[in-house]
Formats: C-alpha cells, structure tokens, sequence
C-alpha cells in the first residue's frame, strides 16, 4: 500500500467554548503516523477534535506496507470504525488497544461526545498488495501492487460505471455523463438512493487523485466546469483502455427502466 488518506471535515467538534478547526487533509504514507485528539500546546495533534469529552491525545493513525492501525489511547471510551459502504458494518476498538489493524479501504473513525453526538473523520486506503502469480515458491524480492486497484463492491465503481455506460453500449463516442445523470442513473440502485451529487463529485475526484492518480495536462481550461468535464473524459478513456471497466460490470447497474432509461433496442 503506498499509503492513506486522512480527511477531518471542517468544523468538526465544536463545542464546549472551543473553536472549531479548519478542514484538515493529510497524506501519510508506510511508517507515517497522525495523531488525533483535543491536542494543546504540550500535546501537539495532526488531527484536532475540539469537544471537552475528547483526550488531548486520544489516539493515533500509523500506516504500515500493506494497511493501517488505529490505537486508542483512552482509558474510558471506545471508538468505532464503520465501513460507509458496508450497510451499516463496523467494528469497535476499545479502551488503551494499540494498532487494532482495519480492512476497509473506506473507513470513518467515531468518537463519543458529552453532547449525545459524535465526531469523525475518514480514512481512505487506496492501495492494496497483492502476490505475484509466479511468487508460490519462488525467492521474494519487492511485492507487486496493481496499477490501479479498483473494490468493485464500492459505490466509487459504480459511479465509474455510469461514467463508462454510454461507450459501452456504443451509444455516445464522445459525451460522458454529467453529475445529475449519474445520480439519476443509479437512484434505483440499493445503496445508492440517497446518493447526492456532491457526493458523486467526491467519487469522481477520488477516481481521478488517488486511483487513477489522474493530473491536470499543463495548458488545461482554468474554469471549473470545464476542468471537470475533461477529469470524467479522462477517467472514462482510462478505465476503457485498460480494462478497468468492460461490457459485464454493466450488470452492477440498476435495470435501466428502473432509472427511467429506454431499454437497449426498444422504441423510442
């Protein structure tokens, strides 16, 4: 894995007099550690929640070759980690637990409050290691990670999906879907009805920064629409060049009738 990234929204934990901190985006890669908690001048924290019922240092984040550790430092309260993606799947790390290892590649980390509510922040894990075909017992020299390692089971690849839909069926050369098609087009969809499009903008940034690892060409149109419409072109002529998204993932989407979509070869 060549590394994480640590997201606190902004305003996170205000309350109790403190202010709430500015949104906070870290990159860590293998061996890195963040810490989180309320955090003062003698405990610096990576990560500031600011809620009184917080520790100043409340745990920490360390990223190893192949995943990621959660250590709570609390004496008192556990903290979750949920799977966003995983209808409702998490799992609790309890008081004073060092390096509780977590298999989500999409994770947000739940704190209690005095208030009755929580504070979070997420963690995504874009990379993952795999052996080499040809290692069974051979001599190990560097493990190989996949070029562009995609979770089929994400809401992220369905989103890619919608995106690489129309040149799959041969139905448009050129447009790719935009924000409101895409969420219209997988409203049907079980884990996707509440889908919004900022969050399918979220998905689409994610595809192109950290699976794809997609940049800006030098010269590109400095307008927001337009930088985003050539990030969707990009991503959709890479997923269909390599393979990444092919004519069976297709069946991952919602029956088109459903999303109010002509069914291929009816009338129109």
């Amino acid at each position: 894995m060549s590394g994480i990234v640590v997201h606190l929204p902004q305003g996170s934990g205000e309350a109790g007099g403190e202010p709430a901190g500015e949104a906070v985006t870290l990159r860590l890669g293998p061996g890195e550690v963040a810490r989180f908690g309320r955090g003062s001048a003698r405990t610096p924290v990576e990560l500031r929640l600011a809620d009184a019922a917080i520790s100043r240092l409340a745990g920490e984040i360390r990223v190893t070759d192949d995943h990621w550790q959660l250590s709570n430092h609390s004496t008192t309260q556990s903290y979750l980690v949920e799977n966003p993606e995983g209808a409702g799947e998490y799992f609790r790390v309890p008081p004073r637990r060092a390096g509780a290892p977590i298999p989500f590649e999409f994770s947000r980390v739940v704190l209690p409050t005095r208030r009755g509510t929580t504070v979070s922040f997420q963690v995504f894990a874009p990379d993952h290691v795999y052996l080499d075909a040809d290692g069974a017992g051979g001599g190990w020299g560097s493990r190989t990670v996949t070029a562009y390692s995609l979770d089929e089971t994400a809401a992220y690849f369905l989103v890619l999906v919608a995106l690489c839909e129309p040149r799959l069926r041969d139905e448009s050369p050129v447009a790719v879907p935009t924000t409101p098609q895409i969420v219209e087009r997988l409203r049907g969809h079980p884990a996707c009805g509440r889908l919004t499009a900022r969050a399918v903008s979220s998905h689409i940034d994610y595809l192109a920064e950290e699976k794809m690892r997609i940049s800006a060409p030098a010269g590109a149109d400095p307008r927001r629409e337009a930088r985003r419409n050539g990030k969707r072109e990009t991503i959709v002529g890479l997923a269909l060049r390599f393979g990444l998204v092919r004519e069976e993932h297709l069946a991952l989407l919602p029956p088109r009738a459903a999303a109010g979509i002509p069914a291929r070869g009816s009338a129109r």
